[in-house]
C-alpha cells in the first residue's frame, strides 16, 4: 500500500512544543511513522511538502449541539421548533460545518429526537460528510426543573430536547433507555445558570444523581452536568460525573476535586462574553442577570489559569448554534482563551486535541500525531501555538485529514 508522506513539516503533536523540519507517514488510515528527514519516500507514496506549515491532529469540540441553528434565548421548547426531519438537515450541515473548520471530532451536549446517534452512524456508514461523533442523550431534567419547559396541558407527543426524569429507578431506566438508543453521552440539567441570574437549588437529588452514574458507567457511557453552582459541582464530582460543563463558580476547592478524580472542565466561557454584548440585555429589566454574568466571566477568566496549571482536564467546546454563536465560528473560543484568559496557546491546543480525544474514551487512537494512531490532521498555514487565530481562518487550513482519507486538499505535492 502507498504512503503519503509530509516532509518538513512543522510538527505540533498534541503533546509537546513545535518540532521543525519534521516527517510523518501516514498509511491507509492510520499514521505509521513519525520521524525526520531519515524517513525516505518508496516507490508510489505521494510527498507532501509543507514548507514550514505547521501539521497537528485534528481538532474536537466537547460541547457539540448539532441540531442547534439561531437558537436564541426565547426559544420554548428546545428541540421541537422544527420536525426531526428537518433538523437531521440541519444537523448534518453543522457536522460537515465542523468537519471543515477543522474539527475531526465532536462530543455531544445533548438533543432531541436521537439525531447526535443516527447522525454518527450516517456519517460512519459514509452517507455524510462529518466528524467522528460522541453520540448523547437528551438533557434529563426534574419535574418543574430548569429544563421543564413544556406547560402541563400541552401533553406533547415529541418531548424535544428535554426529558423529566424524577427518581432514582426512573433515572436508571431513562439512561437505559437513551444508550439503547445510541447515545453514549448522558447530559444531565444538575443546576440552573450559566448567564442566568437565578442559583436554584439542585435539580437532582443526590440518589438520582447516583443513579444515572452507576447506569451509565454500567453501560460503557459517560455523563456530563450542566452545572454553574459550587456544591453541586462537588457532588457531581464525587458521585463520578465524568464531564463538568460550565462550573461558572470554580475556586480552588473545586479545582483541587476536578484534579483529584480526573474529571473534565468544559468552560464553554465565550458564551457568557457573547450574551454580555447582546444589545437586548441593555435594559433596566435585565440588570440582574448581566450582573451576574460578568462575576460569573470574571470569574471564569481568574480561575481558568489555575485549573490549567493544576493539571485539570480543560476541553474546549461552547453553545455554538445560538444566534450569539453561529455554527462554524468554534476557532474563536481557542483564540478567547488565549486572549482573555491568557493561557498558553500549546496548552490550548492540547484542550482541543488530545484531551477531547480522551473525554470521548479514544485518546489511544486520537488526539496527537504518534505511530499507529487513526490520521486525523490538519495542515496549517502558520503555527497556531505562536498564533492561535490561524485556525479560525479557512484558507490557512490547507489540508485536512480523517482516517487518512483527505477530506480537503491543497496542501500540494
Amino acid at each position: 500500500m502507498s504512503r503519503t508522506l509530509f516532509v518538513h513539516a512543522n510538527l505540533l503533536d498534541g503533546r509537546h512544543p513545535a518540532r521543525s523540519d519534521a516527517t510523518v507517514a501516514i498509511e491507509g488510515e492510520r499514521i505509521r511513522a513519525v520521524g525526520g528527514p531519515e524517513l525516505r519516500p518508496a516507490p508510489g507514496d505521494r510527498v507532501v511538502d509543507l514548507a514550514g506549515q505547521t501539521l497537528m491532529p485534528g481538532l474536537w469540540s466537547c460541547h457539540f449541539h448539532a441540531a442547534f441553528d439561531g437558537a436564541t434565548l426565547d426559544v420554548f421548547p428546545l428541540g421541537i421548533d422544527k420536525p426531526p426531519g428537518y433538523q437531521m438537515l440541519r444537523a448534518a450541515r453543522n457536522a460537515g460545518l465542523a468537519l471543515a473548520c477543522g474539527f475531526t471530532g465532536v462530543v455531544g451536549a445533548g438533543g432531541g429526537d436521537d439525531l447526535d446517534a443516527q447522525l454518527d452512524l450516517a456519517i460512519r456508514d459514509g452517507l455524510v460528510p462529518g466528524p467522528r461523533i460522541m453520540p448523547a442523550s437528551r438533557n434529563f431534567g426534574t419535574t418543574s426543573g430548569y429544563v421543564d419547559l413544556a406547560s402541563w396541558w400541552w401533553e406533547l407527543g415529541n418531548i424535544g430536547a428535554c426529558r423529566m426524569v424524577d427518581g432514582p429507578e426512573a433515572c436508571r431506566k431513562a439512561v437505559r433507555e437513551e444508550i439503547r438508543r445510541g447515545a453514549r453521552m448522558i447530559k444531565v440539567f444538575v443546576t440552573g445558570g450559566h448567564g442566568n441570574v437565578e442559583q436554584a437549588t439542585s435539580e437532582f437529588g443526590r440518589d438520582e444523581l447516583a443513579a444515572i452514574v452507576a447506569a451509565a458507567h454500567e453501560h460503557g457511557a459517560k455523563v456530563r452536568a450542566h452545572c454553574a453552582w459550587k456544591r453541586e459541582l462537588l457532588e457531581c464530582v464525587e458521585l463520578g460525573f465524568d464531564a463538568i460543563d460550565h462550573a461558572d463558580a470554580l475556586d480552588a476547592e473545586c479545582i483541587e476535586a476536578l484534579r483529584q478524580r480526573g474529571t473534565f472542565l468544559v468552560p464553554s466561557a465565550l458564551y457568557l462574553d457573547k450574551l454580555l454584548a447582546c444589545e437586548t440585555l441593555r435594559t433596566p429589566d435585565a440588570a440582574r442577570m448581566v450582573d451576574a454574568t460578568e462575576r460569573e466571566l470574571a470569574n471564569m477568566v481568574e480561575q481558568l489559569p489555575r485549573a490549567n496549571e493544576a493539571g485539570v482536564k480543560i476541553v474546549v467546546g461552547d453553545d455554538f448554534g445560538l444566534s450569539l454563536l453561529p455554527h462554524g465560528s468554534y476557532a474563536e473560543e481557542l483564540a478567547f482563551y488565549v486572549k482573555r484568559a491568557h493561557i498558553p496557546p500549546l496548552d490550548v491546543i492540547r484542550w482541543a486535541t488530545l484531551n477531547g480525544a480522551e473525554l470521548a474514551g479514544r485518546a489511544h487512537e486520537l488526539g496527537s500525531v504518534e505511530a499507529g494512531k487513526l490520521a486525523d490532521l490538519l495542515v496549517v498555514d502558520g503555527d497556531p501555538s505562536v498564533d492561535i487565530t490561524v485556525l479560525g481562518v479557512p484558507a490557512r487550513l490547507r489540508a485536512i485529514v480523517k482516517g487518512g482519507v483527505f477530506v480537503k486538499d491543497e496542501s500540494g505535492g
